[in-house]
């Protein structure tokens, strides 16, 4: 894997979180422009890498890089990613009492974008004077996530499952608001690149990914179509994939 032609490359990456192991000799190359799309059961550990690549203190890199643009970042704390370019929605975003939505967004706002009119598409102006995410129903939050990645302006955009609590109203305008953010058309213009976690896959319907991979146990044990992918875990589940991996195993043993 070349760092130098890669927006994001992990290389051979291991992680504790709380004296656990938690990921487990990672490999990922993320082009300018490419979506990607990560599927796997709970606890595989698919939140754990995006927070590990957004620099979460409570994740411990033992072993492997993580390069951005070509910069090793290993060691950046979550402050400096975000000024690189890097941008993470959370699945369950806190509330933060004491701190006004205007007032956030105004602090992030990296390419003077225009915080009300933005507000206005995702249907949060009315919200700009409020606590951020204080009294906020699950929509509304997921909303905001977009929202400050829109100020924000990243060119890596991070997703922990943004479908997650999202009725279907809602998830039309969620999904117009990630086309807009990836910035996928026209393709000779794509730039920003994506990370995507998905349980169910609704976002499929609303975006364009590139590349799919499955975790299993801290582990990518496939990689392929994103669509063909989604297909298979929605017949079978996880299931092929796990005796893929095992199989996998299995011969890597017996070559030794």
């Amino acid at each position: 894997m070349n760092q130098s032609s890669a927006k994001l490359l992990v290389k051979d990456l291991f992680v504790e979180a709380d004296g656990k192991e938690i990921l487990k000799g990672i490999n990922l190359q993320i082009r300018d422009g490419e979506v990607h799309v990560l599927f796997g059961p709970n606890g595989s550990g698919k939140s754990s890498l995006l927070l590990t690549i957004m620099g979460s203190p409570k994740y411990q890199v033992t072993h492997g890089k993580i390069y951005f643009n070509g910069k090793d970042i290993t060691e950046f704390p979550t402050h400096e990613r975000a000024k690189l370019g890097i941008g993470l929605a959370l699945q369950h975003p806190p509330q933060v009492k004491g701190v006004k939505l205007r007032k956030l967004l105004e602090y992030i706002n990296n390419n003077n974008n225009h915080i009300e009119e933005l507000a206005e598409e995702l249907k949060l102006k009315e919200h700009l004077e409020r606590d951020v995410n204080v009294g906020f129903s699950g929509g509304e939050a997921k909303r905001l996530e977009l929202l400050q990645l829109m100020v924000q302006s990243p060119s890596l955009i991070l997703l922990d499952e943004p479908e997650s609590g999202v009725d279907l109203e809602n998830m039309a305008l969620v999904g117009k608001i990630l086309e807009k953010l990836l910035k996928r058309y026209p393709v000779k213009e794509r730039l920003v690149s994506g990370l995507i976690i998905t349980h169910t896959g609704y976002v499929l319907d609303y975006i364009t990914a590139d590349v799919g991979h499955v975790m299993l146990d801290g582990r990518i044990v496939c990689t392929g179509n994103p669509y063909d992918i989604l297909i298979t875990i929605r017949e079978h589940g996880f299931l092929p994939c796990t005796e893929c991996w095992k199989k996998e195993l299995q011969n890597a043993k017996q070559g030794q």
